[in-house]
C-alpha cells in the first residue's frame, strides 16, 4: 500500500516538474554553435562580452544551446570573422564592425564613426530611433544578422611616442587605428595602420608604428602601452564610442528555435550593458595606476578636434553622394545625432560638466 502511494505520489511530482519547467527547456534539441572573437582572451571585457552570452544562453537553455567562444586564430583570423560567419563556416561572431570599413563605409554606422553618438546616444537611436532596423537591412546583403553587444563608451585618443602640440605634429604619422578613424587621421597628414588588438604592442614597441589608439586605460594597461609610449592623448575625437556587435549568420538564425532567438536576443542586451558596466567601473582606477607609472596626460590641441570635424563632414558628405547605402543609413544617423545632443546639452553635459568641476 505504501509502495504504491510512493509511487502514485512520485508520478504526479514528476509530472508537476515537467509543467513548470521553463518551456524553452521542454522538448529542445540540443544547439552547438561556434562563436568566433575578434578580441584575445587577456581584454576581459571585450572578449568577456561574448563569454557573458554563452553562458547566459547555456544557462536559460538547461545547456542545451551551447556556444563555444574561439578566440582569434583559433577558428578564423581577428579580421577574418565577418566573413566566415557570411560564409556559414562559423554561427556568429563578436567584432567591431568599423574593422570592415573596407567594404562598405556603411558598416561603420553600426560601431563608429569619428565626432558621433556617445554611448548612451548610440543604443538610444539602435533600439528606439529605428537604427537596429536600419543597419540590419544593409547586413542582409552579407547574409548577417546583427546584435549590439557592448559599447566601450568614450575612449581615449591614444598613445603616443612624441608629444602632439599641433596639426604639423600629426604629419607623416604612423598610427595605428581602424576604420574612419584611419581615414580621418590621414586626411590630417597622418599614415593609419590596421593592426589586430595582440599584436599592436609589439609594432609600438620597434617603432614600426609611432602611435596606437585602443580603448582605455583598462584594456590599455593591460596591454602595456605606457611601457613603450608615455603620452596618453584624450579624448577620441574619432571614438567618442564604441559599439561591438554580434552578428549571425542569417541561415543559422532561421534554423534557430524561436524560443532559442528570444535568449539569444536577451543575452546579448545584457552583454551590453554589461560591457559599459565594467568599463565606468574598472577605468578610473585603472588611469590612477597608469598615472602612477608614467603615463602622461595630454589633451588633444583644439586645433585638432576643429580640423577634424572640418575634415570629416566633407568625408561624409562625399560618401553620401556616391553610397546610396551609406547615405540611407547616415541620414537617419546623423538626424538622431544632432536632436539628441541638444538635449544631452541641457542634461547630461551640464550636470556633467558641473560635476567635474567641483573640488573632490
Amino acid at each position: 500500500m505504501k509502495r504504491r502511494t510512493f509511487i502514485k505520489t512520485a508520478a504526479v511530482g514528476s509530472a508537476g516538474a515537467a509543467l513548470t519547467a521553463p518551456a524553452v527547456v521542454r522538448g529542445q534539441a540540443q544547439v552547438r554553435w561556434r562563436l568566433a572573437s575578434s578580441f584575445p582572451k587577456s581584454l576581459d571585457t571585450i572578449y568577456g562580452a561574448a563569454e557573458v552570452v554563452s553562458k547566459r544562453v547555456a544557462a536559460a537553455t538547461g545547456g542545451k544551446f551551447e556556444i563555444r567562444v574561439f578566440a582569434p586564430g583559433e577558428v578564423v583570423p581577428a579580421l577574418g570573422v565577418q566573413e566566415a560567419v557570411q560564409q556559414g563556416t562559423v554561427e556568429c561572431c563578436h567584432t567591431a564592425p568599423t574593422y570592415f570599413f573596407g567594404k562598405d563605409p556603411t558598416f561603420a554606422l553600426d560601431g563608429i564613426i569619428p565626432f558621433g553618438m556617445n554611448s548612451r546616444q548610440m543604443t538610444a537611436w539602435m533600439y528606439d530611433g529605428g537604427g537596429l532596423q536600419l543597419v540590419r537591412e544593409f547586413y542582409s546583403g552579407y547574409n548577417i544578422i546583427s546584435f549590439p553587444c557592448g559599447n566601450t563608451g568614450a575612449q581615449m585618443a591614444g598613445w603616443f611616442r612624441k608629444e602632439v602640440k599641433g596639426l604639423d605634429d600629426l604629419k607623416g604619422l604612423k598610427m595605428r587605428i581602424a576604420g574612419f578613424g584611419g581615414v580621418l587621421i590621414e586626411r590630417l597628414g597622418g599614415v593609419p595602420q590596421s593592426i589586430p588588438g595582440g599584436d599592436i604592442y609589439p609594432a609600438l614597441e620597434k617603432g614600426t608604428i609611432d602611435a596606437t589608439e585602443w580603448v582605455g586605460p583598462y584594456d590599455d594597461e593591460k596591454l602595456g602601452f605606457y611601457k613603450v609610449a608615455k603620452f596618453y592623448y584624450y579624448p577620441s575625437y574619432w571614438e567618442g564610442s564604441a559599439q561591438l556587435s554580434l552578428y549571425v549568420n542569417t541561415k543559422a538564425w532561421e534554423a534557430l528555435p524561436k524560443d532559442y532567438q528570444a535568449v539569444f536576443e536577451a543575452a546579448c542586451a545584457e552583454a551590453h550593458v554589461d560591457m559599459q558596466a565594467k568599463y565606468d567601473a574598472r577605468n578610473p582606477a585603472a588611469l590612477k595606476r597608469l598615472v602612477a607609472n608614467g603615463a602622461q596626460l595630454r589633451a588633444l590641441p583644439r586645433p585638432v578636434a576643429e580640423q577634424g570635424w572640418k575634415a570629416v563632414n566633407e568625408i561624409y558628405s562625399d560618401l553620401s553622394s556616391k553610397n546610396p547605402k551609406w547615405k540611407k543609413v547616415y541620414e537617419s544617423y546623423s538626424r538622431f545625432r544632432d536632436d539628441t545632443i541638444v538635449w544631452f546639452r541641457f542634461a547630461d553635459g551640464s550636470f556633467d560638466s558641473f560635476m567635474a568641476s567641483t573640488k573632490r
